[in-house]
């Protein structure tokens, strides 16, 4: 086929994608699927290479995600069940005072959000809110806004989330040195964030009567709320000793400190000694995030009185929430097996290459247009990662350079978050927000940080 003609095919199959999921509500894996199979027939993969091409595409993205996005759900699960993340969010409430809850519990969003999915964050973290705006009497949102942006920022930057784990394998990118850049750039995008909805909420946004009688007891949306009692601290049913904050944090970054060690390792270190050798296969993500699964499982179940049928029963809890995230991440690698394998990939990494756009803007936009369109933060990472690959592997990007282009999808994926994403209806329905007030708050925040991020990662660019 010709150019022209593969660009037309490739150009259907992405908006067949779309309406599938857009408009007929069609499981996103089965969307990806099906429009790989007729991608790949419409450009001339023979039939008797078919399922050979959809097993080498979906095999060799599981064979480097799977295990990480399960282990990454199974220390969030322990964390979130033996009372750890409520500990880590009042622990931060007390260090910080008062006056800083609002960025005590952005910090608290931050910390947890690594391990911890976006939706089961804010179903852990919310009840918090509420408490904290009963006792302080001020508006959900001041507490709840820059918390809950700040889930979502490291759900679409960092791995072991599966958006962010598949574009970085997808690229070819190094997670350590996506962790390494990634973690700085979220923790700034997230104070920014803060910053500005922190200056956002200086106007009050009426919220519906069922939360408002939640939070602040009877009365309508703008009354007093009389009845209001002082906020109970949310502790998870069961937890009556929740582990300290020091433990939990401990945790949390012990899987990212030996993923980071391990590209030092392997980048710094003499080829072929025995420190080098160490470091790299603790270093592995998924080495890392099973020595952090291990550890978890003891000091915050055994060694707390846990039996062994319990800490099994806690961490396969965790995978029902998450298969379907990793079939959707293996679904993206199919697609882009057959972008390569028809030859769609060179011809659209021609017109890329075209537009004279930098690589960085490209991630950046095409991420943010998909995710604009369809809603998925997890299905725009993998379409752009398949998408734009054949492009990168044209360039001499340093191990560095890959690392900034996730992360400038990731900066995509978080923007425009708006009513055809779930995460935008489960946060303004607990925050009791009406359709409009969440797109001139929530929609306007998320795309604001994502333009942030993607700005500071081109910084980043210029300087490695």
């Amino acid at each position: 086929m010709s150019h022209g003609a593969l660009l037309t095919v490739a150009a259907g199959g992405v908006a067949l994608l779309l309406l599938m999921i857009i408009k007929a509500k069609i499981q996103p894996f089965v969307a990806l699927v099906v429009v790989s199979i007729g991608v790949a027939l419409t450009a001339g993969v023979p039939a008797a290479e078919l399922v050979a091409t959809i097993e080498e595409g979906m095999g060799s993205t599981l064979g480097h995600i799977a295990t990480i996005i399960a282990l990454g759900a199974m220390i969030g699960r322990i964390i979130e069940l033996s009372g750890g993340a409520a500990s880590l969010a009042h622990s931060l409430m007390d260090r910080f005072g008062e006056r800083r809850t609002p960025l005590a519990l952005t910090a608290a969003g931050f910390l947890l959000g690594i391990p911890v999915f976006f939706e089961v964050g804010l179903i852990i973290l919310m009840p918090i809110a509420y408490g904290v705006a009963r006792a302080s009497r001020k508006p959900l949102l001041v507490y709840a806004l820059p918390m809950g942006a700040a889930m979502l920022t490291v759900h679409a930057f960092l791995p072991p989330h599966p958006g962010a784990v598949a574009a970085a394998t997808t690229i070819g990118a190094d997670q350590g040195w996506v962790l390494l850049f990634g973690i700085p750039v979220t923790a700034v995008v997230i104070l920014l964030g803060y910053l500005f909805a922190k200056r956002m909420t200086r106007r009050e946004y009426p919220m519906t009567a069922d939360v408002y009688a939640k939070v602040f007891g009877d009365g309508d949306e703008h009354g007093s709320g009389a009845g209001a009692g002082p906020a109970p601290k949310a502790v998870v049913e069961g937890a009556e000793n929740p582990p300290s904050f020091g433990m939990v944090v401990s945790l949390i970054v012990t899987p990212i400190v030996l993923i980071l060690l391990g590209t030092i390792g392997t980048n710094f270190l003499s080829e072929g000694s025995t420190l080098r050798a160490i470091l790299t296969v603790l270093g592995a993500p998924m080495v890392a995030l099973l020595v952090a699964a291990a550890l978890a499982a003891y000091f915050l179940g055994a060694r707390r009185g846990w039996s062994s049928a319990r800490i099994s029963e806690v961490m396969g809890s965790a995978l029902p929430g998450v298969a379907m995230v990793i079939l959707v991440a293996g679904a993206g690698g199919v697609f882009g097996k057959v972008l390569v394998k028809t030859g769609i990939g060179d011809a659209v990494a021609d017109v890329l290459d075209r537009t004279g756009l930098p690589l960085l803007a490209l991630a950046f936009a095409m991420t943010m247009l998909l995710r604009a369109v369809q809603g998925s933060t997890t299905v725009a990472l993998v379409t752009t990662a398949g998408l734009i690959t054949p492009l990168l592997q044209r360039t001499d990007l340093s191990p560095q350079q890959l690392a900034l282009v996730c992360l400038a999808m990731g900066a995509g994926g978080l923007s425009v978050s708006h009513i055809n994403d779930a995460g935008y209806w489960m946060f303004t329905r607990l925050v009791g927000l009406e359709v409009g007030d969440g797109l001139r708050t929530w929609t306007v925040l998320t795309t604001a940080m994502g333009v942030a991020g993607f700005l500071l990662t081109s910084l980043l660019w210029l300087v490695v």
